[in-house]
Parts: structure tokens; sequence; C-alpha cells
């Protein structure tokens, strides 16, 4: 489960730089939970031609990345976000409590950050 996790994010990633024949085979196992035997059947080949193509893709992926880095990359890019927001999330807490007149104002910025951390999909962390 964890390995088909790592290769969705991949795939995400790279998967523009599959055959067109590789992205929908990839496509229906993993997108649509279809059996090597379902997808052999959808596109007129044996299992094992499916079982090949699937563990070719793999590997072709995972070169991609270690040229090019970009799971990485974006890993430490979210968290890296995830800290800030949650240090922004903190000082507007402790600004708060020490300016109350500022609420309104702080409140509103609270509902802009969320909006942000909505389209991110990051982890912040509220005391």
């Amino acid at each position: 489960m964890k390995d088909d996790l790592h290769f969705l994010r991949l795939w995400d990633l790279y998967s523009p730089l599959l055959t067109a024949t590789q992205r929908e085979i990839t496509d229906l196992y993993f997108n649509y939970d279809l059996s090597l035997g379902e997808i052999a059947e959808q596109k007129g080949v044996s299992r094992q031609s499916v079982s090949d193509c699937l563990q070719k893709c793999r590997k072709q992926l995972e070169a991609y990345d270690e040229k090019l880095g970009f799971d990485k990359m974006l890993k430490e890019s979210s968290r890296e976000y995830s800290a800030y927001m949650t240090e922004v999330v903190r000082w507007t807490e402790r600004t708060k409590a020490a300016h109350p007149e500022l609420t309104g104002e702080l409140d509103e910025l609270q509902k802009k950050l969320d909006g942000v951390h909505e389209e991110f999909g990051s982890e912040i962390v509220k005391e």
C-alpha cells in the first residue's frame, strides 16, 4: 500500500512522460482499481503484458524522479509551508491575546489563511 501511494505521487508528477498506453494501463490499475485480468481483457493483451507494463512504469517513474527530484522538492516545500502557516496561526493567537482590539482584523486574516490552506492542503497546527 505504501509503495502504491508513492507510485501514485510519482504518477501524478511524471505520467505525462509515459506513453499513452502506459498512462492508460497505470491509470486503470491505480486510479480505477481494475485487476490485471480486467485491464488485459479491456486492452486485448495478456495479464503478463499488463504486469510487465506496470513494473516498467514503476522503474521509469523512479528514474524520472531520481533525475528531476520533483517529489523531494514538493515534500520539502510542503513541510516549509506547513511550518510557516503554523507560525502565522500561533502569532495570530498571541496577538489577539495581547491586543484584543485587533481581533476583527486578525479573524479576517485567519479566514484568508484558511482559504489558502484549503487550496494547498497542508497540516496547520493550532494551539
